[in-house]
């Protein structure tokens, strides 16, 4: 893929976002925000929780995603006797009579790890790896993942039955939480009548892997001005109890703050918003876009903060 510069590159991804969006809007119907911070994760290279109670399309959105983007693509279902081996293979005594790696699903350019938070933590922590380094090591041998890959994971409620939570060193690794809710009763009208008649969508390629990673590569490169990369980095600083830019809300309510993944995720997510809403650069409202859904799993509230009934989502909104 040659762009003559980076200008008509950026064109050329924002062209592509808006294609791919409308393509998965044929088939997920009312979620345009959940679409827009999915694609925002993928082109940022980062991973995605999405977090709703079931039957709200989040296996189908991630099944979507994997046809339009024309990458190869393997479900997970995390269940209570699921085996860390089950994810990322195993090593098989041959009719040779040697050792050989018989590699797990993991080995794909798109993996849905569906009810991620139903299995024990020893599961949960086969994909740690596989999520930071994009590498499995099995029996001493390390083996490299496809590129480009994405971990999509979808997770119940914590509140409903035999749920497990995910630890936060799992959680840190994901770039966006992103909640989903219940559609609006016009969207609900028309996904009944789309999925109790015999309507079928043929859904087109837009990009390939090669785009994916040039784009990638791309988002990097975007500048961003000194005032931006502050606020980003002080934005994150400010959700850590009694550190030098703490409000007296986060002291008052916080346990945890977010980590400096968060500033990195706050920087790359601006500058791909900015990108796939026409910009060349990323100001300030492009963090502000993107920050609730990187800093809502990274800051734990205390006892103070659930007593008083003050969400996450308050404290984010208020430190804006």
């Amino acid at each position: 893929m040659q762009y003559k510069n980076e200008v008509e590159a950026v064109d050329a991804l924002h062209q592509s976002f808006n294609n791919i969006k409308a393509e998965i809007s044929k088939v997920v119907v009312g979620q345009d925000d959940v679409i827009k911070s999915v694609l925002i994760a993928i082109f940022s290279n980062g991973h995605c929780l999405l977090v709703g109670v079931p039957g709200l399309a989040k296996t189908l959105l991630v099944q979507t995603v994997a046809a339009v983007l024309d990458l190869d693509f393997n479900r997970i279902q995390f269940t209570p006797d699921l085996m860390p081996s089950d994810i990322i293979g195993a090593e098989i005594l041959g009719e040779d009579r040697h050792f050989k790696f018989i590699k797990g699903p993991v080995f794909s350019n798109i993996i849905l790890a569906d009810e991620i938070n139903r299995t024990p933590p020893k599961t949960q922590a086969a994909l740690l790896e596989a999520m930071q380094e994009k590498s499995v090591t099995a029996a001493g041998q390390t083996h490299t993942l496809p590129k480009p890959f994405f971990v999509l994971a979808t997770q119940n409620p914590i509140e409903q039955e035999g749920t497990y939570p995910l630890p936060e060193a799992q959680l840190d690794r994901f770039m966006f939480n992103i909640q989903l809710n219940y559609p609006a009763f016009a969207d609900e009208l028309n996904i009944v009548k789309n999925t109790t008649s015999n309507k079928t969508v043929q859904l087109q390629k837009i990009i390939h892997a090669d785009d994916i990673q040039y784009f990638q590569k791309l988002i990097r490169d975007i500048p961003i001005t000194d005032n931006v990369l502050e606020y980003a980095v002080k934005l994150a600083s400010k959700t850590r109890p009694n550190s030098e830019f703490a409000t007296d809300a986060v002291n008052k309510y916080i346990s945890w703050g977010a980590g400096p993944r968060a500033s990195q995720f706050l920087v790359l997510g601006a500058k791909c918003h900015a990108a796939v809403t026409g910009k060349y650069a990323p100001d300030i409202e492009d963090v502000q876009a993107v920050a609730e859904p990187i800093l809502r799993h990274r800051i734990v509230r205390n006892y103070r903060a659930e007593a008083e009934g003050l969400s996450i989502e308050k404290i984010i909104k208020d430190l804006l």
